[in-house]
């Protein structure tokens, strides 16, 4: 029984050396004659080029209205009547709101049955005056209290009036917090009113880099919530600088038609201030990041060591500046008219044989959208 076992066993160790000696052999007798290659891996390229890279400055900014007030109640009193709606545009001089003002309203037409009354004194005392009758110092207490009469009728239609809330200037009106029936205080919010175009952008820059920027200078602005870039242009420079920060405040101003730049709003500040270098851009999915350096691997014709030749890549050291978006700029190692990988370069080496492919190439913008970065 064991026998037949052991024999079996012989056999199959036989079989797996004499397959794996003939195998050896095969893979032995191809390397030597040079017929086995790795297969060429594929890659996506770009052809390089110069272009000039403008000198910019930037920093984050926040948006504000060049005119904004939260509007709130001048006298205390009841909502009568609310004549807004939420987020709708409003011109200067509208009315917002009503505070009931029965009470000054009966007050002032008493205070005009006085007025009538001190009028009427007034004529007659004048009259007397000319006959001889009274007194100039009669005459003088009647003038008083006529004039004291109709102070007293503008103060209250002043009341009145200010019982009116009206918008101040032309604008969007936020969302109210009042309600109808409702008992206002002095000072309480009524609802914020936004002149939004155009619009302020406020930022921040070091001391250092204050110098070349004054009115007038273009301001490029980007962020999440719109689409594309907004340009404006410096309208003041802070006289001040901040002690704990040592950074200036700067004032940009925009044109918003559309309104889709709003108060408060996060966005990038862009200052162009120089013609700036001529760089090599390429996309930082092209940069192979290492302790020794940063490097990109160039496509070129290679030779083989059968002498027939291939696509290959080498690898070139370089030197790297600032990136934007998807860009890096490349400052030196890299010319134009180079071939350079832009993607797949984590699996490449020195010599090694690449397949170009560019139907689906990497992000390569310098101000991309926030969906697309």
């Amino acid at each position: 029984m064991k026998k037949p076992m052991i024999l079996l066993l012989v056999a199959f160790a036989a079989f797996v050396v004499i397959l794996g000696g003939v195998k050896f052999l095969q893979i032995r007798a191809a390397m030597a004659g040079g017929a086995w290659t790795p297969p060429p891996e594929a890659v996506t390229t770009l052809v390089v080029k110069e272009e000039r890279w403008p000198t910019t400055q930037r920093s984050i900014g926040t948006v504000a209205a060049v005119r904004g007030v939260v509007v709130s109640a001048d006298l205390a009193g009841v909502v009568e009547t609310i004549s807004f709606d939420s987020g709708r545009a409003v011109r200067e001089g509208d009315v917002l709101l009503r505070l009931d003002a029965r009470q000054e309203e009966a007050q002032l037409k008493a205070a005009a049955a006085q007025l009538e009354l001190a009028k009427m004194n007034l004529d007659r005392m004048n009259g007397l005056v000319g006959k001889g009758v009274a007194s100039k110092a009669e005459q003088d207490r009647a003038a008083a209290e006529h004039k004291q009469a109709e102070a007293r009728v503008g103060e209250i239609r002043a009341t009145i009036a200010r019982k009116t809330v009206r918008a101040p200037f032309s604008g969007v009106v936020g969302i109210r917090q009042v309600n109808a029936g409702q008992y206002l205080n002095p000072g309480d919010p009524i609802a914020p009113v936004q002149a939004l175009d155009p619009v302020y952008v406020n930022f921040s820059v070091p001391q250092q880099d204050l110098a070349p920027l004054r009115p007038g200078v273009s301001v490029h602005v980007t962020g999440e919530g719109f689409e594309g870039e907004r340009v404006g242009r410096i309208s003041a420079v802070d006289s001040l600088i901040d002690e704990a920060t040592r950074n200036a405040r700067v004032q940009a101003e925009l044109r918003n038609p559309d309104h889709a730049l709003r108060p408060g709003m996060f966005v990038n500040a862009e200052v162009h201030v120089g013609e700036g270098d001529m760089v090599v851009a390429l996309p930082a999915s092209a940069i192979l990041h290492a302790p020794y350096g940063d490097s990109v691997f160039i496509v070129t014709t290679m030779k083989g060591p059968n002498g027939e030749g291939y696509r290959g890549v080498r690898q070139q050291f370089v030197k790297l500046g600032p990136s934007r978006g998807d860009q890096v700029a490349v400052l030196g190692g890299v010319n134009p008219g180079d071939e350079v990988v832009t993607s797949g370069v984590f699996k490449l080496r020195n010599g090694a044989a690449v397949q170009v492919n560019n139907k689906v190439t990497p992000a390569n913008k310098r101000a991309p959208k926030p969906e697309d970065s």
